[in-house]
């Protein structure tokens, strides 16, 4: 079945409410806190109070001593029982052809912590109290060593060393594009825009903190773990093969509802397999739930680039050459995916939806004495839209053209095509999604609106952001030539049951995106059934086959496209017990709405009938089928998707305070085909306001003496609320992706990756008068007051 023939079957592009959403509302969601098993134990862990110190001595004698304590484990106690540290899944290799520094990451501090929050200690309890309390008892004798948190500061001759393996801080070295090619385009250009900025550090916060539990059962020699993450059977694939060297059928893990992830939960944390190890150690089942305190110490944080880009153009505005330098802050250790983020998932994006022939980046990649950084909501796709359209249109004041009309000029118009940075993009209408903007977002009455601010002595400024991103990343033999370490196909089984209802089993992972209800909606259109007919299961290794999770707005692409392969075997299947029974050949049976039909004749059954009879074999070809009718597939993209869209921010700022309010904004997306029109506009909503979020509130921060988190509670880090944001006006094109089954593209990050220059755009283009030219995210009313301080002195 094509793309198109796809969109146009009942229940596609059907606002139907979430079926998840009765059990969320009623209190009937099951998180793993909610998760109490016998005899369970509680965790607290011990964790650094320094960026970067010695461990001389670690002394438990009154914490074992105190109330309710089963057992305090350190690094030695990692050491002797030959625990890994925990693996990086993609490799990078530098520009010298030698491979990225890989410094080990133990579970537990051993000899030195490197950060605020490294793990030195677990201490388990009867209660969590206990355990915690005790915790206070641990005695750490540590020799502080001098810190760097900034990645300017790390490469500075004589910074501190993080990692003897790392003797200059450098992890790697790495770079796309042709450099001399792009240097000759910028030596005969009429026109250079050059631009200097920061991606500030942002701290996940999702609303559910981590939280795990982990059992050893003695009777079977296995193990499960409870974790709130977004990929259970990767987490079990890095625990067993890379840390803890067991059999990975004597491991489940089971992922229960999860309450949001935005990509902090896909990595394996060290709780997790301490929690693992330990159940076995002290034979009791135990719990850890991290406090808000401890998730801004040590989930992984995602942002935090420093760039200087240029860009070529002619006398016309039209782009020659893009040329960017990055400095990418990975922490203290590598996570999972952190070395993808700021290479393959940046770099290739800086074509955006420019015909720009040439691109050249380079990227540089340090150590700091800070919670490691990994993918955050968009991972790397932010980051390169933020830097693309942050230029592009200070190219546009530059060139004293309209920030659309520069867009205009240079936007890709055929299609495949192929951009310099790898990436081949087949289809979209980025000419559409424009034209959509600027009617919805009525940039026409800009000139009214911007006269009313006046009167009231507020600035008003428009800014424009068209971005592209990559989503579904595969095939899985181009990443692995890439450096991925792990398969990046997806896997869905589909149980039709004796009375017609159908059970699917996907790999994808739910953490609010609605699942339930989507997968149910393809599964019934394809079908013939009502979606209350289908039930979706997820997040247990025990039950699924396989599956690489939900992150990189992957699900619907790849997830949904490997259930399609399993119905087509239904289906397949399904019409030659259907030809059986009608007695006819399965080459002259149709199949629409739920119903068999040979064609030119009057001869007929439904579904439910079919699935009866592979139940109860009675009358069925058992000489050429088995009975049953269950389908399991696999699927491995061939290429990326890649959604798009343009949008449009309008600000007003108070030049008295500084003070940014954003007054309307405008999102246009192509999604190719959607699903769930009203899960899809939700998922706009979310990333629209994280992406805001970061353009005007958030930012992560670390003493750059000390090395302390300064932004560690709510009452420091601006988390974004409703009454910050206007009523979005939405709008969507579509052109269905060529390269899956449905047409779909992915949506669950686009508002977070779009969002962040338009709103700093509109910032500038108001500021603009005042002769401001450059300010930094987040436009806080502090940053904005000083810069327009600075811009009258």
């Amino acid at each position: 079945m094509g793309a198109s023939d796809f969109a146009n079957l009942p229940h596609i592009g059907e606002s139907l409410r979430r079926k998840e959403d009765y059990r969320f509302l009623t209190g009937a969601g099951q998180y793993t806190d909610d998760i109490v098993l016998a005899n369970m134990a509680q965790c607290y862990f011990v964790r650094s109070p320094h960026a970067h110190a010695k461990i001389r001595s670690i002394d438990k004698s009154a914490a074992l001593a105190a109330p309710g304590v089963i057992g305090i484990l350190d690094g030695q106690d990692v050491a002797a029982d030959k625990i890994n540290g925990l693996p990086c899944g993609w490799l990078i290799t530098s520009t010298n052809g030698e491979p990225m520094k890989e410094p080990p990451h133990p579970i537990l501090a051993f000899e030195k912590v490197r950060y605020v929050g490294d793990h030195v200690a677990m201490v388990v309890a009867e209660t969590y109290e206990q355990a915690r309390n005790a915790a206070e008892l641990v005695v750490v004798d540590y020799e502080p060593l001098a810190a760097v948190v900034d990645v300017r500061d790390a490469q500075a001759p004589g910074a501190p060393v993080i990692h003897d393996i790392a003797s200059n801080n450098q992890c790697y070295k790495w770079a796309i594009g042709d450099k001399a090619t792009v240097d000759a385009t910028f030596a005969n250009a009429a026109h250079v825009t050059k631009l200097d900025l920061v991606n500030n550090r942002l701290a996940p916060n999702p609303m559910e903190p981590r939280a795990a539990i982990g059992h050893y059962n003695r009777a079977g020699d296995d193990y499960t773990l409870y974790v709130s993450n977004q990929n259970p059977h990767v987490e079990r694939l890095l625990l067993t093969a890379f840390v803890m060297g067991l059999p990975e059928h004597k491991v489940r893990v089971i992922a229960p509802d999860v309450g949001g992830g935005f990509g902090a939960k896909i990595y394996l944390y060290a709780e997790d397999v301490c929690l693992t190890w330990a159940s076995k150690k002290l034979n009791r089942p135990i719990k850890w739930n991290c406090d808000r305190s401890e998730a801004f110490l040590s989930d992984a944080h995602g942002r935090d680039h420093v760039s200087h880009a240029e860009l070529a153009m002619d006398k016309d505005g039209k782009f020659l050459g893009f040329r960017v330098h990055t400095d990418a802050n990975l922490g203290a250790y590598l996570s999972t995916f952190s070395t993808a983020v700021p290479t393959i998932l940046y770099a290739t994006l800086l074509a955006g939806q420019y015909k720009t022939p040439q691109v050249y980046v380079e990227v540089d990649a340090w150590f700091t004495n800070t919670a490691p950084v990994d993918a955050y909501r968009g991972a790397g796709r932010p980051e390169a839209t933020y830097l693309l359209e942050r230029i592009v249109s200070r190219a546009a004041w530059e060139m004293g053209l309209s920030q659309d009309e520069i867009r205009r000029r240079n936007f890709i118009t055929e299609f495949p095509y192929q951009t310099p940075v790898a990436l081949q993009y087949d289809t979209g209408d980025f000419h559409a999604c424009m034209k959509q903007a600027n009617e919805l977002a009525d940039v026409a009455g800009l000139e009214q609106r911007k006269a009313q601010s006046k009167a009231k002595g507020l600035l008003r400024g428009l800014g424009y952001s068209s971005y592209i991103e990559a989503c579904g990343l595969a095939p899985s033999n181009v990443a692995g030539a890439l450096g991925a370490r792990a398969g990046l196909f997806e896997c869905g089984e589909v149980r039709v049951h004796p009375t017609g209802s159908v059970t699917v089993f996907t790999g994808s992972h739910s953490h609010g995106q609605g699942h339930e209800t989507t997968f149910a909606q393809v599964v019934a259109a394809r079908l013939g059934l009502s979606p209350e007919q289908v039930d979706i299961v997820h997040g247990d290794t025990g039950r699924v086959p396989f599956g690489m999770g939900t992150y990189g707005s992957r699900s619907i692409s790849v997830g949904g496209a490997a259930i399609m392969r399993a119905l087509d075997k239904i289906e397949a299947k399904a019409k030659k017990i259907a030809a059986h029974l009608m007695e006819a050949s399965d080459a002259d049976v149709d199949f629409a709405g739920g119903e068999f039909k040979v064609k030119g004749t009057d001869k007929m059954v439904t579904f439910g009938q079919v699935a009866l009879t592979a139940y109860v074999p009675h009358n069925y070809p058992l000489d050429k089928l088995e009975p049953g009718l269950n389908e399991t597939a696999f699927y491995d993209p061939t290429n990326f998707t890649f959604p798009a869209g343009t949008y449009i921010c309008e600000v007003e700022v108070d030049p008295a305070t500084g003070q940014v309010r954003v007054d309307r904004f405008t999102a246009v997306d192509d999604f190719g085909t959607i699903i769930n029109p009203m899960i899809v506009e939700g998922q706009v909503h979310g990333g629209l306001v994280q992406g805001i979020g970061q353009a005007l509130l958030e930012h992560c921060v670390y003493d750059r003496e000390t090395g302390q988190l300064v932004t560690g509670s709510f009452m420091d880090y601006a988390m974004p609320r409703a009454d910050d944001f206007p009523s979005f006006t939405i709008g969507h094109v579509c052109t269905p992706c060529t390269t899956n089954p449905l047409g779909t593209k992915g949506c669950g990050e686009a508002g977070a990756i779009g969002s962040p220059p338009a709103v700093m755009n509109a910032v500038l283009d108001a500021l603009a008068p005042l002769g401001v030219k450059d300010l930094d995210m987040p436009a806080s009313p502090n940053r904005v007051w000083t810069a327009i301080q600075q811009a009258k002195a």
